[in-house]
């Protein structure tokens, strides 16, 4: 039997490490930096989070502009919520049985294609009746352990497809759109997760459902103040009322005290990312506005800590409402929104909390 040269099994092993260093997240690419012990080995692993990052990118760009030359533009957006479940999906799981898991993936697709649409027409308090019941969809079933952050994919997703609905053959496209991207995500779910053991089913889901849980208090918040947050926007004629839905989603945290360091650094990241988009938008030329957005992605790509990430999503959301609104009232809309976004939902939650709490010392 013919043994293996050195040079070659050393060159596996340095191919295995360089695969495995590109799943890391930012944290921990970044936290591989902070204990490199020689120049070297620090060189080495910026040079696999920085080819990380140009991949990622590269791949994102692409994978988007092909749903939007298939869809049209106006459906550039389904191809951002098939690329997060995508991403997101294939490493993380609902907690439940696989095969469940499919197919609660494929009814939040279905969710997130229909309801955003039909709640665009109704009214303001019927939408937020519709939200409600859809999102009681989403984050029961979808977020059952808060720390996966599984509502920042599907609650977001949602979001987004209801800040840009479309109608007519360009809805018609959506539909396939967001039938393909249930299909493919499925398929990949499936494949990296069927050999996951779970014990838990739906029905152990809804058994779990209980009010004296800081879970389901949780969870409750997310599907009543999210809704409610895009009824008050929308009551009040503020345009781009989701991006006040995406703050409050992001702020909503299990416990009061993450939730009061989101809120805190929401505000000043996206006060920051409105300041730098300024700047940019006074020094670059017109004609490569459309690429801060781009710069914005690179700048998340490197952020490891939500104040950071805050600032350079910022970008993107202002460059393609700047089209819409120009400057001043893009940047006025992002700071007003997010404000209002994240301020009530700390306040709701409190309140919401602290109702419960004193409801469940009455019953004991």
């Amino acid at each position: 039997i013919r043994g293996r040269s050195p040079s070659r099994g050393l060159g596996d092993v340095y191919k295995r490490q360089f695969y495995q260093e590109l799943q890391l997240n930012q944290a921990g690419s970044k936290d591989l930096l902070k204990k490199s012990e020689t120049a070297k080995e620090k060189i080495y692993h910026l040079f696999v989070y920085m080819a990380k990052v140009a991949v990622t990118m590269a791949f994102c760009f692409l994978f988007v502009t092909i749903f939007s030359i298939l869809l049209g533009n106006e459906n550039s957006i389904v191809g951002v919520v098939v690329l997060l479940c995508l991403m997101v999906f294939r490493n993380a799981d609902l907690g439940i049985h696989t095969g469940q898991s499919t197919m609660l993936l494929a009814l939040f697709f279905a969710v997130m294609t229909v309801c955003p649409h039909l709640a665009n027409q109704l009214s303001p308090v019927s939408g937020m009746l519709l939200n409600i019941a859809a999102l009681a969809v989403l984050i029961l079933f979808g977020c059952h352990n808060p720390f996966m952050f599984n509502q920042s994919t599907l609650v977001l997703g949602y979001l987004l497809l209801y800040g840009y609905d479309v109608t007519g053959k360009s809805y018609e496209m959506r539909l396939v759109g967001m039938a393909a991207g249930a299909v493919l995500t499925c398929l990949v779910f499936y494949r990296n997760h069927r050999n996951r053991v779970y014990k838990r089913k739906i029905q152990d889901v809804l058994q779990e459902f209980a009010l004296s849980s800081s879970r389901t208090k949780w969870q409750l918040c997310q599907i009543l103040c999210v809704p409610a947050v895009l009824c008050i926007a929308e009551l009040f004629k503020m345009p781009r009322a989701m991006w006040a839905g995406i703050a409050a989603m992001s702020a909503i945290l299990p416990f009061m005290e993450d939730m009061q360091y989101r809120v805190k650094k929401r505000i000043v990241g996206n006060i920051a990312g409105v300041l730098c988009f300024t700047a940019l938008y006074f020094l670059l030329p017109s004609s490569i506005y459309a690429y801060i957005g781009i710069l914005g992605g690179i700048g998340v790509g490197f952020s490891a800590k939500y104040g950071w990430q805050a600032v350079f999503n910022t970008f993107g959301a202002l460059a393609i409402a700047a089209e819409s609104y120009g400057l001043k009232g893009a940047v006025s809309l992002r700071v007003i929104q997010n404000v209002f976004g994240v301020v009530f939902a700390l306040v709701f939650c409190a309140v919401f909390y602290l109702g419960m709490s004193k409801k469940m010392a009455g019953e004991n």
